[in-house]
């Protein structure tokens, strides 16, 4: 293990944070905060989206400047007017949604912005070798991103920011996207740099990952610190009620309303890659029928995105047919498979599920500008604004988006806040079935916890639900039945009833291949005939 190269350590704190205020119009983000990091340890931030955690992170990592209060590294007090600041100084930032160029290699993507600190040449790929052992990336050095897994992008990540000299790493909700394996993995890694001196500032949502990582956690809620806890003594339980003033909500389902209906039927879906090669997918059949939840279980990138994009009508299918309430919609364009009753939260809300700039009334519209009532109706309907004000106010009442009023942009609400109102919107007109693709990913607890009512409630009306998750929790509590998805193909059926997290992720690693029928809830699924699934 390589060992951290710094300058003597000064103090027990390797950053401080003392009286943080920072003010934005009609809000204040963050009221006079004061947080302390000790050198060596995992300190976990905890609170509600828009509590103010992103906000004080982005003034550490030199992003925003505080209106009151100081930072101080390694006790000095330091001024950072921008991240390369806060990079001299020895901290880095990992942030959520990984910045990295897919057609770039791990060393390009390390090197780049970085080329004066270490050259082009040995030197440089020395000190790569140095920092991958560090973080554990077994990967070749030349190897293109876009080949890489999740875990290692995120391995890639945390190189280049000690590449640039980091000794204190933010990390923003670093397990968002990862399997229970890949987690423990990620967690041996930060204890052994902790070990080796390095410091991290960890934010997640997830608890029992907080209780399980951190050496000290402290809480903030509508934008000042409530409070610091000791993760050895306090509960998940405990932190939820700190953070949200409730209990920790759980996604589970207790009585099963599936009926016979079948809502959506995909036969022998297939997609052939760009350029050839393995098809990204391949003879998929699945059947959601009304009150019923399907969950789909995999690891990014063996083609669940894909698969929610293709029935969707984003990406043209090579073969196979989509039926919807036993109409063939296989030719049917994205917005006519919407104006047939398919509702989508998009696994990526910022790209294709909002307009940020745009005001929240107008983001209403987005996927509903043929039908009432913000429009007349039909292709060629008028938009009616007043309308679509109206209804913006009952989705902001009804799914408890908090907002100052409907005229503010989508970007300034909390990430929390702008996916309930994506999920509201998706619920208007009352759709037959709903794909959610990820549908509580990077919001709180209690932002998960009013998704999850929500997604009850429409099944229990009678709502198909595709849903695709990387929180194998949510996934087990809310389904009815689980599919594992594999490089492309539905390659295991799971049991919610029975099945564990840890089992879940050994079927979508693969790493039970041959043997998942003697674990509890995972049965080998049926060959993808492109016959109609049982």
């Amino acid at each position: 293990m390589a060992v951290v190269e710094s300058a003597p350590p000064r103090g027990e704190y390797a950053v401080e944070l003392a009286g943080i205020t920072k003010r934005f119009p009609g809000v204040v983000a963050n009221s006079d905060i004061s947080l302390q990091v000790r050198r060596g340890e995992v300190h976990a931030l905890c609170g509600e989206n828009g509590a103010g955690k992103s906000t004080l992170m982005k003034i550490l990592y030199g992003m925003q400047q505080p209106d009151e209060g100081t930072i101080s590294v390694d006790g000095e007090v330091v001024h950072f007017r921008s991240p390369a600041d806060a990079i001299k100084a020895g901290i880095g930032m990992v942030h959520q949604h990984f910045m990295l160029a897919d057609n770039l290699t791990v060393t390009e993507n390390v090197l780049l912005g970085a080329e004066a600190l270490y050259g082009m040449g040995a030197a440089a790929r020395v000190r790569i070798a140095q920092l991958a052992a560090t973080v554990g990336l077994q990967v070749a050095p030349d190897l293109l991103v876009e080949r890489l897994g999740v875990a290692d992008r995120q391995r890639v990540e945390i190189l280049k920011v000690l590449y640039r000299g980091a000794r204190t790493v933010i990390l923003d909700e670093p397990t968002a996207v990862l399997v229970p394996q890949e987690v423990d993995e990620l967690f041996a890694t930060l204890r052994s740099m902790r070990d080796d001196g390095f410091t991290f500032v960890f934010i997640s949502h997830k608890l029992d990952e907080v209780l399980s990582i951190a050496d000290r956690v402290t809480v903030i809620r509508r934008g000042t610190c409530v409070g610091s806890a000791d993760p050895r003594t306090v509960t998940s339980r405990e932190l939820a009620e700190m953070m949200v003033g409730s209990e920790l909500p759980s996604p589970e389902t207790r009585e099963s309303t599936v009926t016979d209906r079948v809502v959506l039927r995909v036969t022998g879906l297939t997609l052939e890659a760009e350029g050839g090669g393995r098809p990204v997918l391949d003879g998929v059949d699945l059947v959601v029928r009304a009150g019923e939840v399907l969950g789909i279980a995999g690891v990014e990138g063996n083609g669940q995105t894909e698969l929610v994009e293709t029935i969707m009508g984003m990406r043209r299918a090579s073969a196979g047919t989509v039926e919807l309430a036993g109409t063939d919609i296989t030719r049917a364009h994205t917005l006519q498979r919407r104006e047939a009753g398919i509702g989508y939260v998009p696994e990526d809300r910022t790209r294709h599920g909002l307009l940020a700039t745009q005001p929240l009334w107008v983001n209403r519209i987005l996927g509903h500008q043929s039908r009432k009532p913000v429009a007349s109706g039909g292709p060629l309907g008028v938009l009616d604004r007043a309308a679509a004000r109206r209804d913006t106010e009952r989705i902001v009442r009804e799914f408890d988006v908090r907002t100052p009023g409907v005229d503010v942009p989508a970007a300034a609400l909390s990430g929390g806040n702008q996916q309930k109102l994506v999920v509201g919107r998706e619920l208007s007109g009352n759709p037959v079935l709903l794909i959610a693709a990820h549908p509580t990913r990077g919001v709180d607890v209690g932002a998960q916890a009013g998704i999850w009512d929500v997604l009850r409630r429409a099944r229990a009306d009678g709502l198909a639900v595709l849903l695709v998750s990387a929180d194998l929790d949510e996934l087990i509590g809310l389904s009815d039945t689980i599919k594992v998805m594999l490089r492309g193909r539905l390659v295991a059926d799971a049991d919610p009833a029975t099945v564990t997290p840890e089992e879940l992720g050994a079927a979508m690693t693969g790493a039970d291949a041959g043997g998942s029928a003697g674990a509890p809830g995972v049965e080998p699924g049926p060959t993808n005939t492109g016959k109609e699934p049982a």
